[in-house]
């Protein structure tokens, strides 16, 4: 009883301590979006080397989802998430320094690369610490540190970059996951897959694509890219599409934070519905719902309906990318999981690199903020037909034993 008791309030400081890490990479990936209005001019980027410097970013994140969960187990959780905040601190402090779109690309992946690393941990600490019938609260509540640590740069750069310049944004998120490292050191518990489960795990294909499960497995790769480019390029591109409509660069950072707080909201909602009622329908009404939000965006052109809009695609986009991170690993064996949801945030990473891509090309081209929005439609409703077929054929493999 006494180990049990002991085993409650350290499974909330591990969960703490996540939702901080979750935090800190949700202010650094949405940095460089609000930032971008103030930073672009002054270091002389096209549209084009802009997207080629966000995707740069996204890029890290690949390869650092990629690298993640093998190194998880191999180092710890504790060791690499350490090491994964150690990095992505460093290198956005770095940034402050970049003189152009090559050493701002550089510096932009390397930072990608310790978040990425990151998110197979993170989501492997949600399902150890979580009871079953609240894992995908657990798991949304935690990363819902993302959108909140978003709407923390938003406000940031609405009060503080005009007086302060674009390098403090970078600044403060630098030096916070640094300050983050002395508490995890001490707080929380190390973890790692026992050697002996390890070695009885099938290989990659066999644990992927075996017994049936290979339509699931190429659906959610499918969904999580998609999903992943809409929200990579709302996340890159919303303040200077709001701004290119007239609103400044204050009403982009009002959007950037209407995004990413109704993103919070969403998380914990459609978290609740999908542990409630299961996930099939919170996700499948999800994708319609925030297509018609990136629609009445693409036509809205005072602040206030863009506020609103913006604040519901977020709503519905976090609401279902999350609850799809606690849904996911439940349609495969206990012993391959981590492996299956680290491959899916790892290819659904090629989106997020896409996003940021797509809307400078838009842009170069000439389409416009309505253009590049209006573009997104058909991309949320294709990856709502996906998850709509994954959540209606796929099988929780979830049993006592």
């Amino acid at each position: 009883m006494g180990a049990s008791a002991r085993q409650v309030p350290r499974g909330g400081i591990t969960l703490l301590l996540c939702f901080f890490i979750a935090l800190l990479e949700g202010f650094d990936i949405q940095a460089i979006g609000v930032a971008a209005p103030y930073l672009l001019p002054q270091l002389g980027l096209t549209p084009g080397q802009a997207g080629v410097v966000f995707g740069a970013g996204m890029a890290g994140l690949v390869c650092g989802a990629v690298t993640g969960g093998w190194l998880a187990d191999r180092m710890g959780r504790k060791g690499l998430l350490m090491a994964c905040v150690a990095i992505f601190g460093l290198f956005t402090l770095a940034t402050v320094v970049a003189t152009g779109p090559v050493t701002l690309g550089f510096y932009r992946f390397l930072a990608g690369a310790g978040m990425g690393a990151a998110m197979p941990s993170l989501v492997a600490v949600a399902l150890e610490i979580a009871a079953p019938e609240r894992r995908t609260r657990t798991i949304t509540l935690m990363f819902s540190g993302m959108p909140a640590g978003g709407a923390l740069a938003a406000l940031f750069a609405a009060g503080l970059l005009e007086s302060h310049g674009w390098q403090s944004i970078f600044v403060v998120g630098g030096v916070l996951p640094l300050l983050l490292l002395p508490a995890m050191a001490r707080l929380m518990p190390d973890s790692r897959a026992p050697a002996a489960a390890v070695g009885e795990r099938p290989g990659a294909a066999q644990a992927l694509f075996g017994g049936g499960r290979a339509l699931i497995t190429l659906l959610g790769w499918f969904t999580f890219g998609l999903t992943l480019l809409v929200l990579y390029l709302l996340l890159n591109w919303l303040p200077s599409l709001v701004a290119a409509k007239g609103l400044g660069g204050t009403g982009g950072a009002g959007a950037a934070f209407a995004f990413n707080a109704g993103s919070v909201v969403g998380a914990w909602g459609i978290g609740i519905l999908v542990d409630r009622l299961g996930p099939r329908i919170p996700i499948i009404a999800a994708y319609p719902c925030l297509a018609l939000a990136m629609f009445g965006l693409a036509g809205a052109e005072s602040l206030g309906p863009v506020l609103l809009l913006a604040g519901l695609a977020g709503f519905f986009l976090l609401g279902a990318q999350y609850s799809l991170y606690g849904v996911m690993p439940l349609y495969y064996p206990v012993s391959v999981r981590g492996l299956a949801t680290g491959a899916a945030i790892a290819v659904g990473r090629l989106g997020s690199i896409g996003g940021p891509l797509v809307a400078g090309h838009l842009l170069g081209q000439g389409w416009g903020p309505a253009g590049v929005a209006m573009a997104m439609v058909p991309v949320a409703l294709s990856a709502g037909v996906a998850a709509a077929i994954m959540t209606i054929r796929g099988r929780y493999t979830d049993a006592p034993n």
